[in-house]
């Protein structure tokens, strides 16, 4: 194998793992020497909290990461500053001809690799990224005619027809680490308070780094046949509760699919139903590639002519929904659980969503800001692809005239009320029946169960048979104008 360069660094970003890693495995293909670096950017980390639970997951990845690579003759190179400032300085301090790296298409950091890339070519060196964060990027999957997908269903479709062992197989990392090189600039991870930052509880069963997902794995494997029958449940353990460790990736997303491949092939209908969960994130971000207006703005550009509420009753009603106080258990639960652990189950995140949009008609964007700050599996493109789905104005969204019910929701999708036990125990004493609509139980069982409406547990903010008449109004006068939808096949 002839290596065309000398010197090369690996660039780690949303891809924390030695296994399976397309810019890693590319590198070490290349060069005769790789070094690996990782820069907690501050053009990032600026905005966030100073006790942010995803800061602390990211240094706990780490130092497994720095660990593996030290087994195997490598170190990471950790730098704390502006990630456009560091690459250049660092690759320039190391001789490098190529930093290696892999795609992430997110409008800022497009705009950073850019940046980095110019700066590189001033002395001579070259940014070469791969494909690593999804199965099918960019124009991979389009339609016939040759334009982007606006509907999951035929995405789907073709996602399917097209796919092939070669785009499930892994980079064979192992056999090439020979060229990994130790600096001595790899002075280990910091700490959180060398860097600013202060320390966050993160779910114990998370885990820690590619080691955290490899567990949580091997536990879904065995449920992975019931994922269609459990993952709306909230108190059941049904999904995998690997989307955090699929942002960071400490999990290769091509291992993840093609488990689910060849077991849906089998006739698994929970790995279908699995595997088509892992397909609407690529979705998501070809959307995030095709459409980036669609990151600040409706897809569908004329919802971005909604009337939302506005002012200090808006504001009130915001932070209500924020800190789980709407009156609606199921809601409120389900913020609770958020606010408490950084995770929020799938099936009420459409369910807040919706609550906000369409009882509370509040700006979807005000929720969406919300769960990028809470959110330890935050990613834009999912995200919000997510809540323009309950707002109605993303590709292939709700449609607006369908307005979930909080209380039908909670009755069917968490009937005996665990889940609202669970994040709500004082209203734990209610029944089965009145715990999903406690203003209409009855005086005296509130009063045995301990439940004082106004005191303990709010009364409803709003009346949602109200509200959804509010919300068919506020969405009529969009679609009365409504324009094609962009780029539809």
């Amino acid at each position: 194998m002839s290596q065309s360069l000398a010197r090369a660094l690996v660039w780690f970003r949303r891809d924390l793992r030695m296994d399976d890693q397309a810019a890693l495995y590319h590198a070490l293909k290349s060069a005769q020497v790789v070094f690996c670096c990782f820069i907690l950017d501050t053009d990032i980390l600026v905005a966030l909290p100073r006790a942010d639970r995803r800061v602390v997951f990211i240094l706990g990845a780490l130092q497994e990461l720095d660990q593996a690579l030290r087994a195997r003759g490598g170190a990471l190179i950790v730098r704390h500053g502006p990630a456009a400032d560091e690459i250049p300085r660092l690759a320039a301090e190391l001789q490098v001809q190529a930093v290696f790296c892999n795609h992430d298409d997110e409008p800022a950091a497009l705009a950073r690799d850019a940046l980095v890339t110019e700066r590189l070519q001033r002395f001579g060196a070259q940014l070469r990224s791969f494909k690593d964060h999804v199965i099918f990027e960019r124009r991979e999957v389009m339609t016939a005619t040759g334009g982007p997908y606006g509907v999951f269903t035929p995405y789907k479709n073709a996602w399917l027809r097209k796919i092939q062992p070669f785009y499930l197989s892994s980079y064979p990392v192992e056999r090439y680490t020979d060229a990994l090189a130790h600096s001595e600039l790899a002075q280990g991870v910091p700490s959180l308070e060398a860097i600013g930052f202060e320390p966050a509880a993160l779910p114990a069963s998370l885990g820690q780094g590619a080691s955290g997902a490899q567990a949580l794995l091997e536990d879904f494997l065995d449920r992975m046949d019931r994922y269609d029958r459990a993952r709306d449940f909230p108190a059941v353990k049904g999904p995998s509760y690997l989307s955090t460790h699929l942002r960071f990736g400490t999990v290769s997303i091509r291992r993840l699919a093609s488990l689910a491949h060849q077991r849906m092939q089998g006739g698994d209908h929970g790995a279908e139903v699995w595997l088509s969960e892992l397909i609407w994130r690529d979705f998501y971000h070809q959307v995030m590639h095709h459409h980036p207006h669609a990151m600040t703005g409706a897809f569908r550009r004329e919802y971005d002519g909604i009337s939302w509420e506005q002012g200090p009753h808006a504001e009130q009603l915001f932070k209500a929904w924020c800190d789980g106080e709407t009156g609606y258990p199921l809601v409120d639960a389900a913020m609770k659980q958020l606010n408490e652990t950084g995770y929020q189950h799938n099936r009420l995140r459409m369910v807040t969503a919706s609550f906000l949009t369409k009882d509370l008609g509040l700006d979807w964007r005000w929720g969406e800001r919300y769960f990028a700050e809470q959110l330890l599996d935050f990613d834009l493109a999912a995200n919000n692809g997510g809540w323009q789905w309950a707002s109605s104005s993303g590709c292939d969204a709700q449609p607006y005239f369908r307005i979930f019910n909080p209380v039908s929701q909670s009755e069917k999708f968490d009937a005996d009320g665990k889940f609202i036990r669970r994040y709500l125990p004082q209203l734990a004493g209610l029944s089965n029946k009145a715990i999903h609509a406690p203003w209409l139980a009855a005086p005296l069982e509130l009063q045995a169960a301990g439940v004082e409406l106004g005191g303990n547990y709010p009364r409803p903010i709003v009346d949602h048979a109200i509200a959804r008449e509010r919300t068919l109004a506020r969405y009529a006068v969009v679609k009365s104008r409504a324009l094609p939808e962009p780029d539809q096949p």
